[in-house]
């Protein structure tokens, strides 16, 4: 099938693929002919898309999924073996769409996922029509020539805060990132990040520190529509334009006029035409 048909009943890929639909937490929900997979970002779970999916399940068949460090997944079956890398997780997206037998669809990723899709997409182009970058940073990381918000110092203190006092963290973290004043939000993404175990919450985090994508950037061809606030403290305004200039394939920008990192949480009523308008292309 592909992403103008609906998604299949049948499971492919035997057991390996009907075991992670189950411990990922798979589901499929929405109705017609398109489909996109929504992949959500470092500290939530598949629930930071509950307020996008009232405007996209009348005209697509959505796929959601957790993370395997969500908190919503069972601990045990978080490897830090495997999961070094962001490879392993493209590795899980790929085997998600392949196991639901969709032969092609639009993915929607949010921060880290964003770059999971990339990943995923480059391995494997003919499973994606469109990927939308929602908060998207291939390094957050500054470099010589780069801006990618953070010094080496400053995520030291982050990884040093976590391990200090994870509640004060969060507590700390939570309105920081949302930026709006939208307090349900904040709950929101603090009531996930509470979720998550704190040494994978730690080991993730250094995980994404350690990622610099930007020299595979040029091997996407996929098309991709870049979606940023106009004021984000995890992704500067200038990581946007890197992402422009140097992925390979058709890219748009969005910049949507709300602060913060999550306007999924924050500003869904502002993010949800943009995404149903890239969706339509």
């Amino acid at each position: 099938m592909g992403g103008s048909n609906a998604v299949s009943n049948t499971v492919a890929g035997g057991g390996s693929g009907r075991k992670l639909l189950e411990i990922l937490n798979v589901r499929v929900i929405g109705s017609g002919e398109k489909v996109v997979v929504l992949s959500h970002g470092f500290g939530t779970d598949q629930s930071a898309w509950n307020r996008i999916i009232p405007f996209l399940q009348r005209d697509h068949r959505i796929v959601l999924y957790d993370l395997v460090c969500a908190g919503s997944v069972n601990p045990d079956h978080f490897d830090f073996r495997r999961y070094t890398t962001l490879d392993a997780y493209a590795d899980d997206l790929i085997l998600i769409i392949e196991s639901l037998n969709i032969n092609c669809c639009f993915f929607v990723g949010h921060s880290v996922s964003a770059m999971i899709g990339i990943l995923a997409a480059i391995r494997r182009p003919d499973l994606f029509l469109k990927l939308v970058l929602i908060g998207a940073s291939p390094r957050f990381l500054n470099d010589r020539d780069y801006h990618g918000g953070f010094d080496q110092g400053d995520a030291e203190q982050v990884f040093e805060a976590m391990e200090a006092n994870y509640d004060a963290w969060v507590r700390g973290y939570a309105p920081l990132a949302v930026g709006a004043d939208v307090p349900a939000a904040v709950r929101e993404f603090s009531r996930t990040l509470f979720n998550m175990r704190p040494d994978i919450t730690l080991f993730v985090s250094k995980s994404v520190f350690s990622t610099d994508l930007r020299g595979v950037l040029g091997l996407v061809r996929v098309p991709c529509c870049i979606v940023q606030t106009s004021r984000d403290q995890s992704v500067p305004i200038s990581v946007v334009a890197h992402l422009k200039a140097h992925l390979g394939g058709r890219t748009t920008v969005e910049i949507l006029n709300t602060e913060g990192h999550l306007p999924h949480l924050s500003a869904p009523a502002l993010l949800a035409p943009v995404l149903r308008r890239a969706l339509s292309r």
